[in-house]
């Protein structure tokens, strides 16, 4: 008996959000297409499937007999049609994912030893015909597979081979009964389809993430073309390699890094009348676009417990600023809430997750800062002129 190895074939697939799109937050796979899909690109692309030839050849051990009756002494195929689950693993942080796949097609090119006419007896019909009568007579070209097997009109063939591929709509055995002898029978490589199921992208960390699938081929095996038809491979893995690359950016209108908080009407009325204000704030509009979970927190110049402060730089009295965020329909907390004027804080609390539904794309937020009017009154009251501090506002994707 020759050697068995096993065989492996990377699946790979990538996130790249795409403004155009942003509704469409799923996975491009972009394994290299072989086999079946590559004569018939557009019912892929309907059916949503993906094909791989491999060189795994099945050779029989002994001749096929005409007319038997069990089905697994014949040409006979079983593929795994349910779904499978692997898992992913992130290469850098760990955190792991699941991909599932199916095959949903399987096929080949059979050989035969010699010329089908002389198989059937008969050098004076069509080759086509012939075929068919090796397998049973009109109606049983491989173009037209066994029940549960589905018809994609996949075929070419010539006297000693015919080339063919079928769906496997249930986990369940296609076979075909022999009406000749057949001595030898080869099939001269492995040509499936399959279905990829990936998971959300927005949910995950940009980087790598890989993980295995394996399945056995043999008879009684994951992949079971019966008793008699021995694979070259007896194991089968699928690798995958998922590439998250997402998006966070943020876009402030030129010169809104600076910050001045007045008074909703101004200083006209302090200066006019000695009406003190209610407060000082000031709204700073930025744009942003966002594919992944961020987080959100402060970094002060001046420290006022939680939050940052604003000092005169005379004496170094300080008062607290309150910042706040809300952020463009599509972002929500982790409670899968709007996120309205919510309180950002040097220790992050309550910004800890923040996560899209679909790709926004540079839509805009908000950030609201606002000195509250008991400070306000300190301020107007300590008689300075002007108060300042370096306010920063984190967004970090590293969640």
């Amino acid at each position: 008996m020759p050697t068995a190895y096993a065989l492996s074939r990377d699946i790979s697939a990538v996130f790249r959000p795409d403004a155009s799109k942003p509704n469409l937050n799923q996975f491009t796979n972009t394994t290299p297409v072989s086999g079946y899909c590559t004569f018939f690109p557009t019912d892929c692309a309907a059916t949503k499937i993906f094909s791989i030839q491999l060189p795994i050849t099945f050779n029989s051990v002994s001749p096929i007999q005409a007319n038997h009756t069990d089905y697994r002494q014949g040409a006979t195929f079983k593929v795994p049609a349910e779904w499978r689950t692997a898992q992913v693993t992130h290469a850098g942080t760990g955190e792991t994912e699941t991909v599932e796949v199916r095959f949903s097609g399987i096929g080949s090119r059979y050989r035969l030893p010699t010329s089908v006419l002389n198989l059937i007896g008969n050098p004076d019909i069509d080759i086509t015909l012939a075929h068919n009568r090796l397998w049973g007579g009109y109606g049983n070209s491989w173009v037209n597979p066994p029940p549960p097997c589905g018809y994609t009109g996949h075929g070419g063939l010539n006297a000693t081979t015919y080339r063919f591929f079928w769906k496997t709509r249930v986990e369940a055995a296609c076979s075909k009964k022999a009406s000749f002898l057949i001595p030898s029978f080869t099939y001269d490589y492995l040509d499936f389809a399959y279905e990829l199921r990936t998971p959300n992208p927005l949910k995950m960390s940009s980087g790598l993430y890989t993980g295995s699938l394996t399945y056995s081929v043999g008879p009684g095996q994951d992949l079971d073309m019966g008793d008699v038809m021995i694979p070259s491979d007896p194991i089968l893995t699928l690798d995958f390699r998922l590439t998250v690359e997402h998006t966070l950016k943020i876009e402030v209108p030129p010169g809104g890094n600076r910050v001045d908080l007045e008074p909703q009407e101004g200083w006209q009325s302090w200066l006019n009348s000695g009406r003190k204000p209610t407060r000082l704030f000031r709204d700073q509009r930025f744009h942003i676009s966002a594919s992944s979970r961020f987080k959100m927190a402060l970094e002060c110049q001046y420290v006022s417990g939680n939050t940052c402060a604003i000092s005169k730089t005379a004496t170094g009295h300080a008062v607290p600023v309150d910042v706040g965020v809300s952020l463009p329909d599509g972002l929500t907390d982790a409670a899968g809430q709007p996120v309205n004027r919510r309180r950002l804080l040097r220790d992050g609390s309550g910004t800890e997750l923040f996560q899209p539904g679909f790709y926004v794309d540079r839509r805009s937020g908000t950030l609201h800062f606002e000195v509250a009017r008991n400070h306000v009154e300190d301020m107007l009251d300590s008689g300075a002129k002007a108060y300042s501090g370096n306010v920063t506002v984190i967004w970090d994707s590293e969640v």
